[in-house]
């Protein structure tokens, strides 16, 4: 397998031409859900990471419980409450995420959701019948774990986003060689897998693209979420999806770097890759 590196003048050319004709419809209606009680935070940073990212429109289901909070937080999202129980979506939620589902370009699952039979529903829903693009991440993959059957006969791209713990939970096994144990996964479950960590892999089991950017200052909570936000956002805008996410990838990594030049890796936070993102992307 050959292993393509992007660099930015690269990561440029997949970006969609901006229209000047076009309105917020044309820059994909993405779909998040995320959060649950005490996990705020990882909802609005994916929702923020998709819409610095250039999405038109982002619609954040999160639980009834926290939607005053998120909706405070989140100025340019659309924040829609959904049935909760115990601080999490509960089994109702889940045809309320049906009718959301549809008209949207991509959808997150993930994010501060918590494992819950609700969340678990919610992913059902999404997983069997919605036929666009879907990004997991986190709770999505803890999940998806324990119900890997959810994926059977699923036709349109999945992309996993896991850390080394999350990947352990859904192979079993990491090994010495982390290209390796990333590809068995991608061709198992028929999904495009993203492990994260130092040269972060991306790859669909047949063609991998290996991350040079990023540092370790980027190792705290909440940069996973913004990654996630980012990789939904392109899918929604149309760009082909291990492009997508590779690209993601890059972007993220890169405003790490400018935020560890600028301000230090012991005092940089994923905010300020957020706010760091524009400048990339010019």
């Amino acid at each position: 397998m050959i292993v393509k590196e992007l660099n930015h003048e690269q990561v440029l050319e997949l970006l969609p031409d901006r229209n000047p004709l076009s309105h917020k419809g044309d820059f994909g209606k993405i779909l998040l859900l995320c959060g649950s009680r005490g996990y705020t935070g990882a909802a609005a940073l994916s929702a923020m990471g998709a819409l610095r990212s250039g999405a038109g429109l982002v619609y954040l289901g999160v639980p009834e419980c926290i939607y005053a909070i998120e909706a405070v937080k989140m100025t340019e999202a659309i924040v829609l409450p959904l049935p909760d129980a115990e601080g999490m979506l509960s089994v109702e939620a889940a045809a309320f995420v049906g009718h959301l589902m549809q008209k949207k370009d991509a959808v997150l699952v993930g994010p501060g959701l918590g494992q819950s039979e609700g969340t678990l529903a919610a992913l059902k829903m999404i997983l069997e019948c919605y036929s666009g693009p879907v990004v997991l991440d986190a709770d999505g993959i803890n999940l998806l774990a324990k119900h890997k059957d959810l994926l059977r006969g699923r036709e349109a791209p999945t992309i996993l986003t896991p850390h080394e713990g999350e990947f352990l939970r859904m192979a079993g096994t990491l090994g010495d060689d982390r290209l390796v144990a990333a590809t068995e996964l991608a061709n198992e479950l028929g999904c495009i897998v993203v492990l994260k960590g130092h040269r972060t892999l991306i790859t669909d089991g047949v063609h991998c693209y290996r991350n040079l950017t990023g540092n370790s200052g980027m190792a705290v909570g909440g940069s996973g979420d913004v990654l996630a936000g980012m990789i939904v956002s392109f899918l929604g805008q149309g760009i082909a999806p291990l492009e997508a996410a590779a690209a993601a990838c890059w972007l993220h990594g890169a405003a790490g770097d400018l935020c560890a030049e600028e301000l230090g890796q012991y005092g940089m936070l994923p905010s300020d890759m957020l706010s760091a993102l524009p400048r990339l992307m010019k």
